[in-house]
């Protein structure tokens, strides 16, 4: 019989050390992937900087390629580049200083003479001969800084957000007249500025980025990078270079591969030496404490703690282990006897919280109509503590004759400390309230006053607004707190999702936002906590919000006192029975408009 339970142990510590080993050498194998990962994209990144950096300071010291983007511009079509422009360079440099050496003797370009004084055909000569040189200096830089392209583009005058590309990294060629195979160069794109920030902001500022753009299209994956180029303070262009990242994942995966087996095997080894320990020295003790135990729990023979005792082996976790239940016996003869005064004490302590319960209840406003002359609006709340007392809270008041004060608040945790930390948040928020200010400064002042002394990291969610009677202008701020559901005026109930804030008590010095809407006479709004979308039925199933907006538009234009038993009504169909885990409190407020100078 204990060999079955040892080969049985065996096995489930087996598949927990497995699962274990599993777990730990994929986490492992990820955190290298992404360690090498991002590694190896911010040195692309670097190569991008280098790479455009070098390639800028070398045509801002040209002082002729400015001339040359501006023959580009106008004779693009004139200027037919081989494919094998690298092949065709010394020819072309070769037929534009011949063709110098006959018709300009003795004058240098960029000397005595200037590129405007230059005949037309010395002009494309010269044009052919440095667009091949730069596009043979352009991709040596590229395979140099091993990135995949480089080109030179700028921005087209007459078209918003289109750039011409005058060096094209993708080559692509068209068929001159004479036959020869030439560079498609001048194509025009847009450059949508969603997926080309910074190649615009680099434009527009004239300056080198903080950042880069990252594209997933038809060219892969890459990584763009642009600096402007300048001639005297003026810019002609951007120089752009593209990385592609993803051949590298094959590399990487090959060595997290290795690295996931060897540490595999590394733990198969451990896990086999490691059993074999247990075996000799665990698991034959845990079975002879089983059994002693056992025995006890049959006999109930207090003479078994000193035979568990006599028998625990070395002074181990298993020999405390055994200490334990030799003293748990001992102890559990003495727990028998006091446990008649525990009950006895216990059922001094459900008197006293059912005194909490009252007093709890009575802080809350629960006399409706609150203000039986008003006839601005008409309000009505409810709340019912999962325990005895509860965390949430609900409280209304008028700050002066034409603005009021709506607060729901649900705080974190359950019973008497959430009760008192209740009671202390709607002290402060009311007192606050009535000093003036608006709702989010107002709760930045509560939450610094929460966070002294909150050594048990207690927090509460709020949703406060203050409604102005006279326009239905209302000030709200949602601290963590659920969205308040409003119906306007002949419609149906919607939720309000506005931007939360934190809760209140997390931290000090947070600030709050606030948002604003208004109501028109005949408009409602109803708050409530959480323990009503919360509310769970036998199948675990949560009542959630549709099925609150459901109830609410059951009668969307009945009064507040009937609508919340509308909506408690649905819980309680819903959860058929099931246990109340967390407080349910709803309010419900009808806006009617202003009335006093009738």
């Amino acid at each position: 019989m204990k060999q079955k339970k040892q080969k049985k142990l065996v096995k489930q510590l087996g598949v927990i050390f497995v699962i274990f080993a599993l777990v730990t050498v994929l986490i492992s194998s990820v955190m290298t992937y992404i360690g090498r990962t991002n590694s190896y994209h911010a040195e692309c990144v670097s190569r991008l900087h280098q790479l455009t950096s070098y390639l800028s300071g070398l045509l801002e010291k040209d002082n002729t390629f400015v001339d040359l983007i501006g023959y580009f511009k106008e004779h693009k079509d004139q200027v037919q580049i081989p494919k094998d422009f690298r092949e065709d360079l010394p020819i072309a440099r070769e037929n534009y200083e011949s063709y110098m050496k006959q018709h300009y003797a003795g004058e240098n370009l960029g000397g005595s003479l200037s590129f405007a004084m230059l005949d037309e055909e010395a002009k494309r000569l010269y044009v052919h001969y440095r667009m091949e040189y730069w596009f043979d200096v352009f991709f040596d830089a590229c395979e140099d800084f091993e990135l995949s392209y480089v080109y030179f583009i700028f921005p087209v005058e007459g078209e918003d957000h289109v750039m011409c590309y005058m060096f094209d990294p993708v080559l692509e060629t068209t068929t001159a007249e004479d036959g020869r195979e030439i560079l498609d160069l001048g194509i025009e794109v847009y450059e949508d500025p969603a997926k080309h920030r910074y190649m615009w902001e680099a434009w527009d500022s004239g300056a080198a980025p903080k950042g880069f753009d990252q594209l997933n299209n038809e060219f892969g994956h890459v990584y763009t990078y642009c600096r402007p180029v300048s001639y005297d303070g003026e810019k002609t262009g951007l120089i752009c270079a593209e990385i592609s990242v993803a051949y590298v994942r094959n590399e990487i995966v090959q060595s997290v591969l290795q690295q996931f087996l060897f540490l595999l095997l590394v733990l198969a080894v451990a896990t086999v030496i490691l059993f074999s320990m247990l075996r000799r020295k665990v698991f034959d003790r845990i079975l002879h404490l089983e059994e002693n135990v056992k025995n006890y729990a049959s006999s109930k023979d207090p003479a078994l703690s000193d035979t568990i005792l006599q028998q625990k082996g070395p002074d181990d976790e298993l020999g405390s282990l055994t200490e334990s239940f030799s003293g748990m016996i001992t102890e559990l003869t003495d727990y028998m006897i006091n446990l008649e005064k525990v009950t006895a004490e216990k059922q001094r302590i459900g008197a006293e919280l059912s005194v909490a319960t009252k007093i709890q209840a009575d802080m809350l406003p629960r006399i409706f109509p609150e203000f039986p002359d008003v006839t601005e609006f008409q309000l009505y709340a409810t709340m019912s503590p999962a325990k005895e007392v509860g965390g949430d809270f609900y409280d209304f008041f008028k700050i002066d004759e034409s603005h009021l004060a709506m607060v729901i608040a649900d705080v974190s945790g359950k019973g008497v400390p959430a009760a008192l930390f209740m009671v202390v948040a709607k002290t402060l928020i009311q007192n606050r309230l009535r000093t003036g200010g608006d709702p989010a400064t107002v709760l930045c002042d509560v939450n610094d006053q929460l966070c002294v002394g909150n050594e048990s990291n207690m927090f509460v969610t709020v949703w406060l607004g203050v409604l102005d009677l006279k326009t239905g202008h209302v000030v709200e701020v949602n601290a963590g707190h659920e969205y308040p559901a409003i119906r306007k005026k002949g419609g149906l109930y919607e939720l309000h999702r506005t931007k939360h804030s934190v809760a209140l008590g997390i931290m000090e010095g947070m600030r709050f936002k606030k948002t604003e809407f208004w109501m028109e006479p005949g408009d409602s709004i109803f708050v409530y906590t959480d323990g009503v979308t919360e509310a769970t039925n036998g199948a675990s199933e949560l009542f959630g919000e549709q099925r609150l907006l459901d109830a609410l538009n059951i009668s969307p234009d009945a009064a507040p006192e009937k609508i919340l038993p509308q909506v408690r009504e649905e819980i309680d169909m819903f959860v058929a029975g099931a246990q109340q885990f967390d407080d349910i409190t709803m309010m419900n407020v009808i806006y009617h408009g202003w009335k006093q100078d009738v």
